[in-house]
């Protein structure tokens, strides 16, 4: 009988089950900034749940300045996850769903709300459709296995819903610009373009962490001069975008050169 048999530490009897392995042992101080690390993620669904408690007070510019915290905790504890191991300490916890729930509710839910509740979006029924988009299409990309490449780039649009609020409130776009964004970006996440992941994508990784910074540094000046930002600071904010979407394509292109078995540039 099993029970009357001895298992090496941290080891397996042979023809038992993965279940059946003795998981290792770590510092208790490892296993609770492990979890630290998750309820920091987690705090994401309180940043969403402010978002939307600002939208509906009419507070836009709050539920921005909410909305870049939301992305500076996105961007900053996977970081942290990997530094504490979180998949070794905790592994009966899935900290990537958790991610993708907190990221669907500040990326896409929250955003579309800000954008309802500023009349950002037409009226009627247009509006309803407009607003529907960008949750159907995140509700199908959320849920794709390969959403996240191997070589760590987003496949299809990455529902940045919560920058096309920022411009359309900074900006002070109309109905017509939003919507038409709105419905190609929710098209985009349909086509295989292979879009920067500024945090993982190893390709000119110091570059786009370095250019990120200050595009979130220009976020937080455009919040301020909210209604009247200066259009050297839009220039440069609107520049990130323009070299997101420039290294975007070249990534998707090396991507379809390896493919074909050619030789692919290196950065």
């Amino acid at each position: 009988m099993r029970e009357n048999l001895a298992v090496p530490p941290g080891g397996s009897l042979p023809g038992t089950a993965a279940d059946d392995v003795v998981p290792p042992s770590f510092p208790r101080g490892l296993r609770l900034a492990g979890a630290a690390v998750h309820l920091y993620t987690a705090s994401g669904t309180v940043l969403a749940l402010l978002i939307v408690l600002a939208a509906f007070d009419g507070d836009a510019v709050a539920a921005l300045w909410l909305g870049l915290i939301a992305l500076v905790v996105d961007g900053t504890d996977g970081m942290l996850a990997r530094r504490m191991r979180v998949k070794e300490t905790i592994p009966w916890f899935d900290g990537a769903r958790l991610d993708d729930i907190v990221d669907y509710l500040t990326y896409a839910f929250a955003p579309v709300v800000l954008l309802w509740t500023t009349g950002s979006l037409p009226d009627g029924v247009l509006g309803w459709v407009v607003a529907a988009l960008p949750l159907l299409a995140s509700s199908y990309q959320f849920c794709r296995v390969d959403a996240k490449t191997d070589d760590h780039t987003f496949l299809g649009f990455p529902s940045y819903w919560n920058v096309v609020a920022f411009y359309a409130i900074v900006l002070d776009l109309g109905p017509g610009a939003i919507a038409a964004v709105l419905v190609v970006c929710s098209v985009l996440v349909f086509v295989p373009v292979r879009y920067l992941y500024p945090s993982r994508t190893q390709a000119l990784r110091a570059l786009s962490l370095a250019l990120t910074v200050v595009w979130l540094v220009s976020y937080a000046v455009l919040l301020v001069q909210v209604p009247d930002p200066h259009p050297v600071v839009v220039a440069l904010s609107l520049a990130y975008l323009v070299y997101y979407v420039a290294v975007s394509l070249w990534l998707t292109a090396r991507a379809a050169r390896r493919r074909r078995g050619e030789p692919a540039t290196t950065g």
